[in-house]
């Protein structure tokens, strides 16, 4: 009995910080909302996502933008795709695109050439960036006008500048410095300043790749969850509804 009589306690004060902590929200969201409905400017709040001369980020619903990251102008997120804390996604000169289930860590910045610049005298391509698919550009990173293809991982502090070429199946050693124009073949390990070929990739190296960057995606639905936009709450209900249902039923133990 004494067991049972504490389990209960310790179920009503968990709930009841559940209770708090959704009411809460639901207070803030609802301030928020009405200051937004009245036309009111916040000019100290951070916006994660930003227009440029009329051209708003692309993103799914999957899609996850960190509160305190910044991603503007002519960016295309692909589903599954996260833009970390401190990250900065900036195509207000030319695209950028970020691939299916592909993240940009904290603090990384992915940026382009300047809207003078139409053609990479070096490779006579657009200096647009585009990121592949499961790709991992890791925190504190660089990109320039380069493109990464499928299946990389990119380690924390590597700098990747324009026209260069990263193929699939590549990791990168964390620090490592790719040179303008340079192209890293596919399979390889490559790593220093410059960057300078380590070895051929094993079959179950490539394959944690992808690993990776779906694990990503998995932390990045539970942010997702945590940092739901106004109008929102509901789900906090439904799920605190599901879970306070779930300890009615649970059966009381014999003391």
């Amino acid at each position: 009995r004494n067991s049972r009589n504490r389990l209960n306690k310790i179920s009503k004060m968990a709930t009841s910080k559940l209770v708090q902590a959704v009411v809460g929200r639901g207070l803030r969201e609802t301030g928020a909302a009405l200051k937004e409905s009245s036309g009111m400017e916040f000019f100290t709040r951070h916006r994660s996502s930003m227009n440029f001369w009329g051209v708003k980020p692309f993103k799914t619903n999957d899609t996850f933008i960190a509160p305190t990251a910044s991603v503007i102008g002519n960016v295309l997120n692909w589903d599954e795709s996260s833009v970390w804390y401190g990250a900065v996604v900036r195509a207000d000169s030319h695209p950028i695109t970020i691939g299916f289930s592909s993240n940009v860590q904290e603090r990384a910045v992915i940026h382009t050439l300047s809207s003078k610049v139409e053609v990479m005298e070096g490779s006579g391509f657009a200096p647009v960036c585009h990121i592949g698919h499961y790709v991992s550009v890791g925190a504190g990173s660089v990109l320039l006008s380069c493109r990464v293809e499928d299946h990389v991982e990119i380690g924390d502090k590597c700098t990747i500048s324009e026209g260069a070429i990263i193929q699939s199946h590549v990791i990168l050693e964390p620090g490592t410095v790719v040179p303008a124009y340079a192209l890293i073949p596919s399979g390889q390990r490559w790593g220093g300043n410059p960057a300078a070929f380590i070895e051929h990739l094993s079959d179950e190296a490539k394959d944690h790749i992808q690993t990776h960057a779906e694990q990503v995606h998995i932390q990045a639905q539970e942010h997702i969850l945590e940092y739901l936009p106004i109008g929102n709450t509901h789900v906090h209900l439904e799920q605190l509804e599901a879970t306070t249902s779930s300890n009615n039923n649970t059966k009381p133990i014999q003391g």
